[in-house]
């Protein structure tokens, strides 16, 4: 039997196999490319293709693609085999240097927001050399960077690459006037955690919504849901557990450090967790889990839901970005210490997290905006649409201090006792856990919480590693010039605490109150919807921010708003047809024949014995015509607003238009229709209902 270390990476072409295959000056030039960022010399691309290919094929691939990240929020890949035709009639198996580095996939049909014509076909893949190369489904993928004929960004990887370039250049500004001249490099590493559903693949099959839309538009509360809190970190259901147990080999085979796996709160939901790696890997491997879980869930006779809220009335799916800093040295930044309110380099690299949320909230925001995450924040289960951070009591304590110029008494550590003698006796962490707060400091990273389950974590941590080094590139500034660098630290340091205090909050995040003193007391922001959010990209501090850190450019930043906002309208468009279909030509027909049988049947009854009061029955029928004439209404409502959304041409009209008035309507749809659920009998309903979908798989 194959150990995890056995099978673990031997689908990556990763630095053991490098090291193994390559000759020893390409393996270091190779290495000098990716660790310094040095240029890629051709003749290492032509070596270091003929040990890829060759590796390859002896793992059974036959293609190779370029393995990217478009702005559809998925991946996205060309296939070509390996073969050239030999003299003799035969093939060689041939792969170049240029083939490694350069591709040309069709761009005019990908998402552009206007950069790209449709006639503008030409687009380029580049090798990422900092990322592994993977064998998928008997093809070499080789993740790369996708971009227009005129050089703009059309993926997600291209800016990310681009954000941890600028936090790098200002990380080491910073840390050599703190004498850490040994630094090369400052990596922000992520783990994000996965939330996801399981359903059975049969009953998904006969819903219509699920199978367009990822979740359910339809559907009545069951009689149990998850008020007894018995699913969160139960046993494992055995065919639950023979996924997972599939799905860690899977991806451990490529490389993925899938560490921590359980049931969450709703029925039928789980989690998996990775141990945290460098932002770009982390998002490939994000990418990759996403598509592996749905692969292997098809296995099983399963389904794997990612979308962010598949089910009313019970908790949605998130994705933890867990996010930190750390010097090739091996110095994580946002590690305190034993004394963090002595560790003036923490404080100040803390300081600029906080100011970078702050400044920068309604990016952050927008970064993790879509229709369907937008069910779930504010909703009493995620993170409220407010940005806050939060710091716990200690490092409260500490920054009030040093804004008040007053000593630091510091915070006792306390030792549990739990009152049984054979039970170990531990020392409690310094500060609690906060589940509410949209961005919390956990010990040594921030976990920022407001992320659906679907999204890519590029956008975000684009948004939040380009803020901070905007921080930072202002503390730099302030710093190299200074006559008394320990004063001017301090001063530095008690500025930013007092300006930006406001978005520290280590309470409750559900309570409505702290929603009032957020907005009206504090001035925080609180973008409740996409629509909402989207345009705050363009706005002048944050168009200035990102153009001038070299980030996105002003043209990239405008693309990104038109698809973010059409990625909207056209994701509630889908739902509401979708809903008029359902509703007209399953659930209305079902109720009608449901209907008409209790007529039939109290007819007969009367027929046999006139003193039949049929109260029942006819207490039914009569309720459920109503319902029939409701549901019938809403739908022509619904019909009528959609053919109105589609003679709007503008993204940002539309979107608002989804906003204002498509969701109400689907709303006011879902309600009558629900209730007829509840109404009509189980043999009659035309689709599986929550109780089946969320208990049905054992």
């Amino acid at each position: 039997m194959k150990t995890v270390s056995d099978i673990f990476g031997t689908l990556v072409f990763d630095d053991r196999v490098m090291k193994a295959r390559l000759p020893h000056d390409v393996y270091l030039s190779l290495k000098k490319t990716i660790d310094e960022g040095g240029r890629l010399d051709s003749q290492v691309a032509d070596a270091v293709a003929e040990a890829m290919k060759d590796w390859a094929i002896e793992h059974g691939a036959t293609h190779f693609t370029h393995w990217f990240q478009p702005l559809t929020g998925i991946t996205a890949e060309k296939h070509d085999s390996f073969i050239t035709p030999s003299p003799d009639g035969g093939v060689l198996m041939e792969f170049s240097g240029k083939e490694l580095i350069q591709g040309e996939p069709d761009a005019s049909s990908f998402p552009s927001g206007g950069l790209r014509a449709t006639f503008e076909a030409r687009g380029y893949t580049a090798w990422d050399p900092t990322s592994y190369a993977f064998i998928k489904d008997k093809a070499l993928c080789i993740p790369t960077a996708f971009c227009s004929y005129g050089g703009e960004a059309l993926d997600k990887k291209t800016p990310l690459l681009r954000s941890m370039q600028a936090l790098n250049k200002q990380a080491l500004r910073v840390l050599h006037l703190f004498g850490n001249t040994d630094v090369k490099c400052v990596r922000t590493s992520v783990g994000p955690e996965q939330e996801y559903f399981l359903v059975d693949r049969a009953m998904f099959d006969k819903r219509e919504d699920l199978v367009f839309c990822g979740r359910t538009l339809f559907g009545a509360k069951p009689p149990k849901g998850q008020e007894m809190d018995d699913h969160y970190f139960g046993a494992i259901k055995p065919r639950v557990a023979a996924y997972m147990a599939d799905l860690n080999e899977e991806l451990w085979k490529l490389g993925i450090l899938a560490k921590t796996e359980h049931n969450e709160v709703a029925p039928a939901q789980h989690e998996l967790a990775p141990i945290y790696t460098t932002t770009n890997i982390a998002t490939d491997h994000n990418q990759l889990t996403m598509e592996i879980m749905q692969k292997v869930a098809a296995r099983h006779g399963l389904v794997c839901l990612l979308h962010e809220k598949p089910f009313d009335g019970v908790n949605g799916s998130g994705k933890h970005n867990n996010w930190s800093m750390a010097t090739d040295t091996g110095v994580n930044l946002l590690t305190p210490g034993e004394t963090p309110h002595e560790n003036a380099q923490f404080l100040l690299f803390l300081c600029a997290v906080i100011q970078a949320v702050d400044d920068y909230q309604d990016l952050l925001r927008l970064s993790v905006a879509t229709a369907g995450n937008d069910h779930r924040l504010g909703a009493n289960e995620a993170p409220p649409a407010v940005v806050s951070i939060f710091l716990g009591d200690e490092l409260t304590a500490i920054l009030e201090s040093i804004e008040k110029d007053e000593p630091y008494s510091g915070t006792e550590k306390t030792v549990m006792k739990l009152g049984v003698h054979v039970l170990p006796k531990f020392i409690r962490d310094t500060t609690d856990r906060n589940r509410t707060s949209p961005f919390a400091f956990t010990g040594n990273k921030f976990e920022f919480r407001m992320l659906g389950s679907a999204n890519s974590i590029a956008c975000c941590n684009i948004m939040l590693n380009a803020a901070v080094a905007e921080s930072l590139r202002q503390y730099a500034d302030a710093l190299e010039g200074a006559e008394d660098f320990d004063s001017a630290l301090h001063q530095l340091i008690q500025s930013v605490i007092k300006k930006h205090k406001r978005i520290i909050f280590n309470g409750n995040g559900y309570d409505d109150a702290w929603i009032k003193e957020a907005t009206e007391v504090r001035g925080l922001l609180n973008l409740r919807t996409t629509p909402d959010a989207m345009p705050c990209i363009l706005e002048e501090k944050n168009v200035k921010m990102l153009t001038s850190l070299k980030v996105m450019s002003e043209a990239e930043i405008r693309s990104r708003y038109e698809i973010m906002l059409d990625n909207y309208r056209k994701t509630v468009n889908i739902e509401a047809e979708t809903m008029v279909d359902m509703a007209r030509r399953q659930i209305l027909p079902a109720v009608e024949k449901f209907s008409a049988k209790l007529a039939q049947d109290i007819a007969l009854k009367k027929a046999v014995a006139p003193v039949v009061s049929g109260i029942y029955e006819i207490t039914l029928v009569t309720r459920l015509s109503d319902l029939v004439e409701e549901i019938d209404a809403a739908v022509e409502d619904l019909a009528a607003a959609l053919a109105a959304f589609h003679k709007i041409d503008d993204v940002t009209e539309s979107a608002n238009m989804v906003r204002d008035v498509l969701l109400p309507k689907m709303e006011a749809l879902r309600k009558p229709c629900d209730e007829a659920e509840q109404r009509t009998a189980v043999g009659c309903w035309p689709f599986p209902t929550y109780g089946d979908l969320l208990f049905g798989v054992q």
